[in-house]
């Protein structure tokens, strides 16, 4: 018989303001240079696809990130602190942080997200999973505010490690990257650590399959987000109206990904708002910003991590970086 799923303790730090959500996607798209912002994606139909992607022989990142946290496992564990608050960022199902609870042995696991039926439903398996592990979710949006101290201080003597996998981080202007890893900083105390994923510089040709696959995924999962727009604004974007196009720029070191206008035409955009499209004009859903692993060892002293460890594959596509105060 299966036992039924416990209930973790759930804090709730979001608060939503769909009218200020809605005003500002609309102004972005009536911009002179359009925007949807990446995190309209992830609607049910937006996971599926992303899901799909990563498996992707194209999409390198995530079974690259795998192998290296996999083969270089028990050296990361090793100069992890003991009896320590596990906090997973953007936790998901929590699959990537079920891989390091038995290494690490964690006092709790603090999961982060914006999803809270979904984060409680994740925490819940682990709970049975991992009984000796205390289990916590925080739904926030922590790309926006980080605020964990309090919650932090109930266990003064397990110091925090923050996992951050996935190259995410790269979904940042540098500018912004900085600011989140200062706020992850000031979270640290003496003995914390960070340790997160990032997509490295690499010829164009792999970088620019790996977000414009042969399969037409990753066209898909952007032209998605024309749906989700549609839903929020009572828009009527038609798809067959737009292409993907994901292109490296070299001078900035980012994949950017767009959608363009095969034609001259309207959209309407709910609330009275209508944004003329010319043929070839675009709207940006994306920046993937990519490091040399110098350039982030230097944002990461900048933001006040003074040491790193750093791991990489065979052929140096993707990095893992340990950071402590």
């Amino acid at each position: 018989m299966t036992p039924a799923l416990a209930a973790p303790r759930l804090e709730n730090t979001l608060v939503e303001d769909h009218t200020r959500e809605h005003h500002l996607l609309r102004q972005h798209l009536l911009h002179p240079a359009a925007r949807i912002d990446s995190k309209y994606f992830y609607d049910d139909v937006g996971c599926e696809l992303f899901t799909h992607i990563c498996e992707l022989d194209e999409y390198y990142p995530t079974r690259t990130e795998a192998t290296i946290l996999s083969h270089c496992g028990a050296e990361i564990a090793a100069v992890l602190p003991s009896c320590a608050q596990w906090i997973d960022l953007g936790c998901g199902d929590c699959s990537k942080s079920r891989k390091w609870l038995d290494k690490v042995q964690p006092s709790r696991l603090v999961g982060v997200d914006i999803a809270a039926d979904f984060l409680q439903h994740s925490l819940a398996k682990i709970a049975i999973s991992h009984p000796g592990v205390e289990c916590i979710g925080v739904v926030s949006d922590f790309t926006q505010a980080l605020e964990l101290r309090d919650l932090l201080s109930e266990q003064p003597l397990s110091p925090p490690v923050f996992f951050y996998p996935g190259s995410s981080i790269g979904n940042f202007a540098r500018a912004e990257a900085l600011q989140l890893l200062r706020r992850i900083r000031e979270h640290c105390g003496e003995h914390g650590k960070l340790l997160i994923g990032v997509d490295l510089i690499k010829s164009r040709d792999v970088l620019e399959a790996a977000y414009d696959d042969r399969e037409g995924v990753t066209a898909a999962f952007n032209l998605n987000v024309l749906k989700v727009v549609n839903r929020e604004l009572h828009a009527n974007f038609l798809l067959e109206n737009f292409r993907h196009d994901a292109v490296f720029n070299e001078f900035d070191s980012r994949i950017e990904m767009r959608l363009v206008s095969q034609k001259h035409h309207d959209v309407s955009l709910g609330a009275g708002s209508v944004r003329h499209f010319d043929q070839g004009e675009s709207i940006l859903t994306e920046y993937s910003y990519k490091y040399t692993p110098a350039d982030f060892a230097a944002m990461l002293a900048e933001a006040g991590f003074s040491r790193h460890h750093y791991w990489t594959d065979a052929q140096h596509w993707f990095g893992v970086f340990l950071a402590e105060a």
